[in-house]
């Protein structure tokens, strides 16, 4: 067997993310892929509307002007390739700028685009056909601000091997960037599933940057130097294992609990994990700790993929305003959440007055009162939304004269100016037939059309997989104790629209079947009842010992559309961790 290892960087987990990743990542030796994944589902909607107001635009900037301003030069002469999906709305534009770079830094660069994931032609077709959302079956809205096709990693594994250095993409999933490498070294074919799947698992364990480092880590007080914190390493081989570390004297660990956190972040059925190269079975994989630095990962089996390609459309659904006070003295929450309802009883009247609806969606929060009559600070968070808005402009107008008119000790943002009424904007999931859909390969004037991954004919996907048959019920003996469940497992929470997941993972094996007793799908959609209104879901992770927890219609509509202080889930791991769990002491140890 070959002894080949490549070596691939993740160098950015979201248009944003911080610009020590580059140079921390190209001071390590022999590396041979620096990947970048730049898009968020509703990033796509925010490019869609700066293309639409400079037609050069459309794509995430930093790339450009930050990441490859600081390492192009060194990237070409070290021969670290490239890949990023940098270019979103517009990836031509995105190369083009990047070229006008490297002319200006003196550097040859093969520059490939892969495209075609802009689908918004064939949206009314589909909408014709009576396709519904994915997720919730609403029906297709009117006007789309956006609609993409995720792609897989074939067409980028194309460009490699037409000899781009950089390849640069539109709406591609996460983990292609680094399938793709993978595919071109290794030479895997559209067909050995199982190795697709190794790929797709470690494209998602370095998709979301410093997270497979210690970012977000349960046990953060273990994690050491946030300030450096390391960005993820792959080490992979062909027979599709591989190791994950991280760049010497670098901040952050590398650990078991840390990568399956990671494993568990953002997806839904971990036995049906659907991708546009591969269907992955996650249930069975395994994570070792190798050395201080260095975990194995083996175990992902791969499927056939399906027929359809995922489409994330955006639209724009009305308008959102999001106001905050401080509030300090005795009863701090009291008065915080008094001041929220005489502001929102105010407001529907002068609305009402004018003949104007009510708010489509309001959400009043007190954020950090601890115990509402002692002395504190409390800060009141008051979001709404509405179709016009005009509505939200005089809502916005409405929060200053809290600073005279009721709390005492009302302070905070009243010198920040009013806050900003901006798009509502919402996404519409749904699924199209990968033969409407051609990926294109662009490359020093060539242009290809690709053929979509669907080697097998595989069915189309339902929108509800089936959860794993009944729940186990374990006994708890006489005796027995309760304690936190964060003091057995540790857990990673994320979104997907208005769809959470979390995962749950058991510190030891002997607190699996703790776990899969006492944290039921019904304890947890108890437990949460304040942010869950539809189902929840569980699924088995045994190779792992963890449990996934899908929490449907949770976030309030999540991203840019939810009112709520935490629209991407980011949170509801740590609420599910204060649950009482019943276990033997005995086992506690």
């Amino acid at each position: 067997m070959s002894d080949k290892v490549v070596r691939i960087g993740g160098a950015s987990a979201f248009w944003g993310d911080s610009a020590t990743a580059v140079s921390q990542l190209c001071a390590v030796e022999n590396l041979d892929y620096l990947v970048f994944d730049y898009l968020a589902e509703l990033t796509m909607s925010l490019l869609a509307a700066a293309r639409m107001k400079d037609a050069n635009k459309g794509y995430a900037t930093d790339f450009v002007e930050i990441a490859m301003r600081e390492v192009l030069a060194s990237c070409v002469a070290r021969k670290i390739r490239v890949i990023s999906n940098a270019g979103g709305m517009n990836p031509a534009a995105c190369a083009r700028h990047l070229a006008e770079l490297a002319q200006e830094l003196g550097v040859a660069v093969r520059i490939a685009v892969v495209d075609g994931d802009e689908v918004s032609a064939a949206m009314g077709e589909l909408r014709a056909l009576g396709v519904s959302d994915f997720y919730s079956g609403a029906p297709m809205p009117q006007r789309l601000i956006s609609a993409n096709a995720y792609l897989g990693a074939a067409p980028i594994a194309a460009a490699l091997g037409e000899g781009a250095q950089v390849v640069i993409t539109g709406r591609v999933v996460d983990s292609a960037v680094t399938l793709g490498a993978l595919m071109h070294e290794f030479g895997w074919s559209t067909t050995e599933f199982d190795l697709l799947a190794q790929g797709s698992l470690a494209g998602h364990l370095i998709e979301c940057g410093a997270q497979a480092c210690g970012g977000l880590l349960t046990d953060w007080r273990a994690v050491p130097d946030w300030a450096h914190i390391g960005y993820p390493i792959l080490e992979c081989y062909a027979d599709g294992r591989f190791l994950l570390t991280k760049p010497t004297a670098s901040g952050g660990v590398i650990s078991v609990a840390a990568t399956a956190e990671q494993l568990v972040y953002e997806i839904d059925d971990p036995g049906a994990y659907i991708l546009p190269d591969v269907v992955c079975d996650f249930r069975a994989v395994e994570i070792k700790q190798v050395d201080a630095t260095h975990v194995l990962v083996t175990g992902a089996l791969g499927l056939p993929p399906t027929d359809f390609y995922k489409v994330s459309a955006t639209w724009q659904d009305g308008f959102r305003c999001m106001a905050s006070l401080t509030i300090v003295g005795f009863a701090a929450g009291a008065k915080a959440r008094r001041s929220g309802q005489a502001i929102l009883a105010r407001t529907r009247e002068m609305l009402a007055a004018r003949g104007w609806p009510d708010y489509t969606g309001v959400e009043l929060e007190v954020l950090g009162a601890g115990d509402e009559e002692a002395f504190g600070e409390a800060i009141l968070r008051l979001a709404v939304s509405h179709a016009k808005r005009e509505a939200l402009e005089l809502f916005a107008r409405e929060i200053a004269p809290a600073g005279t008119s009721f709390a005492p000790g009302t302070t905070g943002s009243l010198i920040a100016g009013r806050p900003a009424v901006v798009p509502c904007i919402r996404l519409f999931s749904c699924l199209i037939d990968k033969g409407l859909v051609s990926a294109q390969l662009h490359f020093e004037g060539r242009d290809q059309t690709l053929a979509a991954p669907s080697p097998s004919g595989g069915a189309k996907p339902t929108a509800e997989p089936a959860a794993q048959p009944g729940e186990l019920q374990i006994e708890t003996p006489a005796g027995s104790v309760e304690v936190p469940l964060i003091r057995i497992a540790h857990g990673r929470s994320g979104d997907k629209g208005s769809r959470c997941n979390v995962g749950i993972i058991a510190r030891e094996p002997r607190f699996f079947d703790v776990i899969a007793g006492e944290v039921t799908a019904k304890r947890v959609r108890a437990h949460l009842a304040r942010f869950v209104q539809g189902e929840v879901r569980r699924y088995a992770l045994p190779g792992i010992g963890a449990f996934n927890y899908v929490l449907e219609d949770a976030l309030g509509g999540g991203g840019m559309a939810s009112l709520r202080n935490d629209p991407l889930g980011k949170a509801m791991a740590q609420h599910l961790l204060t649950l009482r769990i019943r276990i033997d002491p005995a086992l506690l140890g």
